[in-house]
């Protein structure tokens, strides 16, 4: 018994032997005779998926692309919570309906009668829709959104550095595939069943010995699955490419989206905004649409006049209705987006003044305004719809039109044929060309045309069309030489001509056939000479003769044939001396002599029985002759700036005077036949203090009453 336990511990300990030998044949094995890639597979496939991820994802985190991304993603996802997105196309849908519904009958029913009806219906519907479903908050976060979507269309547009990234990303993880395939497939028939292993130590006590790799099956087949996979990674790569060259990504075309949804005006975009949308389509092409309508011009006016309807109520506009030097009720709007729709609502306005406001339309609810008949349009570019136009065919009178560009003069101007004024101010002149003005033939009732500009003959358009009615002239040419006038001839039935600024040396030979006229203004030229007033003579109807703001040094003696001159301004030039003949005017009844080198007043100022007005401050007058105080219809003297040292007592028998003004000269004291002169007031009676304080308390007290 005690043979036999020795045996059975013999044995095992030899057991044990051959297991711990195989155990050491197995690893030596495994270290140095299996394939590395049947060892490693498992991190080799692990570090391939790593590889994928990050070439796969780079792109989302490098920080020139992820910033562009993660901001079109939050722009997209506010686009698309916003009301306005569907309200607007919603709002472009009813448009399209009432047009197409409006063709016709606009075609057959326009006449003047029907149309403040159809204006109060469609003003409501065009202002109300949108205002039911939104709240001034909501208006506000979208035309936020406009401003961000216009911000980020700038940015992206200027490169284009998203495509290229993900074009090279893609190129990068076809490449990758491309040699994992290759050595994966090279490999894989190398993971053998049987292994053939040589121990050159003889570390194993063996020479050579062939050992069983158990995990060769499972590793070949995973290994052709890997392959498998790889290659249908390989295809969606290759298609990726073949999308981004075939397609054409860095433009994008919202032709479909104009045509299915009314909006004409929303642009197409290139580059990397581009690009994004041509990914966003991959998943849902209604975002893209519904994004579109934040580029839109139009959809972004309409909000515009949503806000401007919130912002300007009917009582904040009424506040602003002033009245003007014309005694008009007039409403100013400056820089506004639009013209808010309560303006309509505002029945008492007369003129309605719009100015640096552009790209808007005037709606055919302007037909309200029954008493609206001046607009004034200052550095506008505005359009009018067709039944809006049709009222101010009707109703509009004067129209004031400033630009700096010709494309702010508005085409629709030249068929308001009920405009009888005109008021353009502008520059016409550019790198030595005239720009044309259109036709005025449909402005058959104009009778004042008013041109500020700078012009170097008198545009075509008026002499030909407007020649034959035309009454009231100006041209005001801001210091540019007017060089011909020949065709003034034209106009014969002209009334007032004014030439005001036109670098005029002479008094145009041209204006001598105009016999109707009863004005004539030459103000602010370059005139020394008036010598040719000699034919004036002609002038049988000539009332007011304004030459001031010149250079002339003398007065013609021919000055006394233009004997039906009412009022006479010579203000502003360099005479010195006044002929006896200015006062053979009979009919004068007021004459501004004021800011010349005047010393004296002659005698025969007696014969201007007529005199009302006259105007002698800041010359050098030592005295007042006493002639002067028999022109006993003054009412108005002006002797400021001179050199007088008194007033002559005579000055009782002035005894309509209502205004006198005598500040700036050398007197001592002022006489007491001042408060003879019962219709001068203290307010109109300009004098310094001390010298007024000279006249006795009784006489003060009489100016005051």
């Amino acid at each position: 018994m005690t043979w036999n336990s020795s045996r059975n511990l013999q044995d095992a300990s030899v057991n044990r032997m051959d297991r711990q030998q195989y155990d050491l044949i197995d690893q030596w094995c495994y270290d140095n005779a299996i394939l590395w890639y049947s060892k490693y597979f498992a991190y080799i496939i692990l570090i391939h998926t790593l590889i994928f991820l990050v070439s796969s994802h780079f792109w989302f985190k490098f920080p020139g692309t992820s910033s562009k991304i993660e901001h079109f993603i939050n722009i997209l996802g506010k686009c698309l919570d916003s009301p306005w997105t569907t309200k607007s196309l919603s709002t472009v849908y009813e448009d399209i309906q009432k047009k197409e519904e409006g063709s016709s009958r606009e075609r057959a029913s326009i006449t003047p009668e029907n149309v403040e009806s159809n204006a109060q219906k469609s003003c409501g519907v065009f202002a109300n829709p949108a205002a039911r479903m939104l709240d001034k908050l909501e208006c506000e976060q979208a035309k936020a959104l406009f401003e961000k979507v216009k911000k980020f269309r700038l940015y992206t547009e200027k490169g284009d550095i998203l495509y290229k990234m993900y074009t090279r990303q893609t190129v990068l993880r076809l490449f990758q595939s491309f040699i994992i395939t290759t050595y994966v497939w090279e490999l894989s028939p190398n993971i053998l069943y049987i292994v053939h292993c040589i121990d050159d130590v003889q570390v194993t006590g063996f020479r050579e010995f062939f050992c069983i790799h158990s995990l060769r099956r499972m590793y070949t087949m995973l290994s052709y699955v890997y392959i498998a996979v790889i290659c249908l990674y390989m295809c969606t790569c290759i298609y990726t490419l073949y999308w981004i060259y075939f397609y054409k990504l860095k433009d994008y075309s919202f032709e479909k989206v104009r045509d299915e949804t009314g909006i004409n005006d929303i642009p197409d975009v290139t580059k990397d905004f581009a690009f994004l949308l041509h990914l966003i389509d991959q998943y849902d092409k209604l975002y893209a649409r519904k994004f579109a309508v934040f580029l839109s011009d139009v959809s972004e006016n309409k909000l515009r006049q949503l806000n401007l309807n919130y912002e300007w109520s009917t009582e904040k506009l009424e506040m602003r209705i002033v009245t003007n030097s014309d005694k008009k009720k007039e409403l100013h709007l400056f820089m506004l987006p639009g013209i808010p729709n309560s303006t309509y609502e505002m029945v008492q306005l007369e003129v309605l003044k719009l100015e640096l406001i552009n790209d808007i339309s005037i709606g055919e609810g302007i037909s309200q305004l029954k008493s609206l008949n001046e607009l004034c349009l200052y550095n506008c570019t505005i359009k009018v719809e067709n039944r809006a136009l049709l009222f101010l065919k009707v109703n509009l009178q004067i129209m004031r039109v400033k630009f700096s560009k010709t494309e702010e003069i508005p085409q629709w101007m030249y068929n308001l044929s009920n405009l009888k004024e005109l008021y353009l101010e502008g520059d016409l002149q550019t790198d030595s060309k005239t720009c044309v003005l259109q036709s005025m033939r449909d402005l058959e009732r104009l009778q004042l045309l008013h041109l500020k500009t700078n012009v170097i003959k008198v545009p075509l358009t008026i002499t030909t069309d407007i020649a034959q009615h035309l009454l009231h002239l100006t041209i005001n040419n801001q210091g540019t030489k007017l060089l011909s006038l020949n065709s003034v001839k034209k106009f014969y039935v002209l009334a007032t001509l004014k030439l005001i600024s036109c670098n005029l040396e002479r008094i145009p030979s041209a204006i001598f056939s105009l016999s109707n006229l009863t004005e004539l203004d030459l103000k602010d030229n370059n005139l020394k000479s008036i010598e040719e007033i000699a034919s004036f003579q002609h002038f049988c109807k000539l009332r007011i003769l304004k030459l001031h703001y010149n250079s002339i040094v003398d007065i013609p003696l021919y000055i006394a044939k233009v004997a039906s001159v009412e009022m006479l301004y010579l203000n502003k030039n360099k005479i010195s001396k006044l002929p006896p003949h200015l006062f053979k005017l009979s009919k004068l009844f007021h004459l501004e002599l004021g800011f010349n080198c005047i010393k004296e007043i002659p005698a025969e100022i007696e014969e201007l029985e007529e005199l009302q007005y006259l105007g002698i401050d800041h010359n050098s007058i030592t005295k007042l002759p006493q002639e002067l105080f028999k022109c006993t219809k003054l009412q108005v003297l002006i002797l400021s700036h001179n050199l007088l040292t008194h007033i002559p007592p005579n000055i009782e028998k002035l005894t309509h005077l209502r205004q006198l003004e005598i500040a700036g000269n050398q007197l001592s004291e002022l006489p007491l036949e001042l408060g003879k002169c019962v219709c001068l007031k203290r307010e109109h009676f300009i004098v310094e203090e001390e010298y007024f304080n000279t006249l006795p308390h009784t006489v003060r007290e009489g100016f005051v009453k």
